[in-house]
């Protein structure tokens, strides 16, 4: 054992010694030995061991008094694998099971392995397709060499396609590296579709594919046809005269349009800049050029798939460790009931940060979780058919920089099933939706949410759609601000799409949001003490399933197929949802029952309500072109002044000053420091 080790550990003896009286304690480090007894001076050097350890311990009893916890020393522990736990491995209330990093931070579970030995490169062949800008920076290193034989295969993903797993992907400390592009950080234009929308051709413009254009495995990434799908798509043949592409069927999501736009990648001609990287499969060889010089460890190529792995088990918590670099999902629980996951950071995944279905209690806690390549925290459970909640949360993170690869849909927080919570929350920095919900009776609460859906278009900061069914999600207290997009349609604030119904939203502050309050066709949603600031407009209400989407309403429709899925004429569902019972013989195309009440707008516009909507519309006390008299409007404080007038009009109280993050020893970093990507 190192020196450093053997003392970190002597003065956690000490540290603990009156809760070791209550409790068991293993330990486990990084130079320990799992035929060791697993105490402080002789460690496991691996999680299994400890595991096993406690398995040996119920099954000479019941687990002592206050629990076990298993400590993990400072380091990188590599794994080959997911720490799998089963019901074999659950505490009880009374006594939970706990591994924790005794430096909080300083634990790192790598699904990946360290790549070493880079060289300059010397290979005439690779020098020449690399841009002479980049010869002198680019190094290289022989992955097969190292052991690492599976490199994976770029796959179509995105919207609509299956979720699947990503490839071999690098880090360069601790941050993702970008695999070649052209544009590095921009989009190029569809100038046009010489075979129309599904001919599987696209017309760009420049001419800099000529020096590239017969290079091997080159992809495309786009928004092809709509601002909310994107893909990835396999390119058959460039015709760089004719600066036309053609793709592998099925050619895009709903085909190509002109206007739309799209990116090249893997490309190693045009790996040109600090921080991209080209992966060679049919030569086992990793190109990457480095902001500096690799040394040992900087460098990580992604390998297996999950790093914890909990199938029924139960009080179980696993805290403060940093969990990054696998291909799939880093944490997954599944059928398991109060097992949380604390303090922890979580990054540079292949797919989610962590994913939570079914069972009951479990929770995301104070974690930092960023640069996932889908959505940061999936939450479903419960039981739709008896409206049983589940009761899983997610309270005090901070989500940013979710849907790196697969941009659309790829949420923050994605709440389904029954009865989720997701509370003060911070969700940040992302090309689509922050929060994306369906099923029933969630809340949404005291989170902050601001520079989301930069990227997309006819999206919102949060978002449900088509569904009469999903009712009784309340979101309120939440402070939403600058949240914009590109497209035809822009983005929203919260997005009750396609006929939405039930959802009441309440209490909530916008500032510079377009349409933070939209009803996109739906029923009995209620807005009510929100404040508006600067937004264009505050309110939008449709009648959309009178129009276009009434197709949507006809007995074989979406909303109908799903109104059949569940017992809405019975008990619980009929007490629950008193106005779904009959809801097909009172106009179910009519946006009936929406309210809107007691709101504040201040600046920008009211309202864009469609003409047929409007009488179905009831609209009562919001205040408008008055001043609300804020605290600090300028910085941003929303808080009304004791001399408001919107007291007058019954406005409630919002607690501003409790949304977003808080101090908690749970929290993974203190203080949440957070710019804004767009003042």
């Amino acid at each position: 054992m190192s020196a450093r080790t053997a003392l970190t550990l002597a003065l956690l003896i000490v540290a603990t010694a009156g809760a070791a009286l209550a409790q068991r304690e293993f330990y486990v480090a990084l130079d320990g030995d799992d035929a060791a007894p697993g105490t402080a001076g002789r460690p496991f050097g691996t999680l299994e061991a400890a595991r096993d350890a406690i398995r040996a311990l119920k099954a000479d009893g019941a687990l002592p008094e206050g629990g076990v916890t298993v400590w993990i020393g400072p380091g990188t522990y590599y794994r080959g694998g997911a720490f799998e736990l089963a019901e074999q491995d659950s505490g009880t209330a009374a006594a939970p099971i706990t591994y924790r990093a005794h430096e909080r931070g300083q634990v790192r579970l790598v699904g990946g392995r360290a790549v070493a030995g880079f060289a300059p490169v010397s290979d005439p062949a690779a020098l020449a397709r690399l841009p002479a800008e980049a010869r002198e920076h680019v190094v290289q290193a022989d992955l097969r060499g190292q052991g690492i034989e599976d490199l994976g295969e770029l796959e179509r993903r995105g919207f609509v396609w299956p979720k699947r797993d990503a490839p071999l992907e690098v880090s360069f400390r601790g941050e993702p590296m970008t695999l070649a592009r052209w544009p590095n950080d921009a989009f190029l234009p569809i100038t046009g579709v010489p075979e129309g929308q599904n001919g599987g051709k696209f017309a760009y413009e420049g001419d800099r594919p000529r020096r590239w254009a017969d290079e091997p495995d080159i992809w495309v990434f786009g928004y092809w046809f709509q601002d909310w799908a994107d893909s990835y798509e396999r390119v058959a043949h460039i015709d760089a005269l004719a600066r036309i592409v053609t793709t592998e069927p099925p050619h895009g999501v709903y085909g190509y349009r002109e206007g739309q736009r799209f990116y090249f990648l893997n490309v190693l001609p045009e790996l040109d800049s600090p921080g991209e990287y080209y992966v060679d499969r049919q030569e086992g060889r990793l190109y990457v050029w480095p902001a500096e010089p690799p040394g040992e460890g900087d460098v990580v190529a992604s390998m297996i798939p999950t790093l914890i792995s909990v199938q029924g088990a139960s009080h179980v918590t696993f805290r403060g460790l940093t969990l990054e670099a696998c291909r799939g999902t880093a944490v997954n629980l599944t059928d398991s009931s109060h097992v949380r996951l604390a303090g922890c950071t979580i990054r540079n995944t292949g797919r989610q940060g962590v994913s939570i279905s079914g069972g009951a209690g479990c929770g995301v806690i104070g974690c930092d979780i960023y640069e996932t390549a889908e959505g940061a925290v999936s939450l479903d459970g419960g039981d739709r058919a008896t409206l049983t909640p589940s009761g899983h949360y997610a309270d005090n993170n901070r989500l940013l920089r979710f849907g790196r690869t697969c941009r659309t849909y790829s949420a923050g927080l994605h709440l389904s099933g029954v009865g989720q919570r997701a509370s003060h929350n911070l969700v940040h920095d992302a090309p689509h939706v922050g929060i994306l919900f369906g099923g029933n009776d969630h809340v949404i609460e005291l989170n902050e949410l601001h520079d989301l859906c930069y990227e997309t278009g006819d999206v919102g900061a949060m978002y449900t759609g088509r569904d009469w069914t999903a009712r009784g999600t309340v979101i309120r207290h939440n402070f939403i601000h600058h949240v914009s997009g590109p497209g035809r349609y822009g983005a929203n604030g919260i997005y009750l799409d396609d006929a939405a119904s039930g959802i009441t939203v309440f209490g909530n502050v916008f500032y510079r949001v377009t349409r933070p309050a939209y009803v996109g066709g739906g029923r009995d949603n209620v807005y009510e003490n929100n404040i508006f600031v600067d937004c264009e407009p505050a309110l939008h209400v449709d009648a959309r399933a009178m129009g276009w989407m009434s197709y949507h309403a006809e007995p074989d429709g979406t909303l109908q197929q799903r109104l059949r899925a569940v017992p809405y004429k019975e008990p619980p569902w009929s007490e629950r949802y008193p106005r779904l019972v009959n809801i097909l013989a009172d106009e179910p195309r009519a946006p009936k029952g929406n309210l809107i009440a007691r709101n504040i707008r201040w600046g920008g516009t009211w309202d864009d309500v469609e003409a047929k909507a409007r009488p179905y519309l009831r609209f009562e006390d919001n205040l408008q072109d008055v001043d609300p008299r804020f605290v600090d409007a300028e910085n941003m404080d929303f808080r009304l002044r004791d001399d408001s007038p919107a007291w007058q009009m019954g406005f409630r109280r919002i607690p501003f000053e409790g949304i977003g993050p808080y101090e908690d020893e749970l929290r993974a970093s203190w203080p949440v420091e957070h710019a804004l990507r767009r003042p």
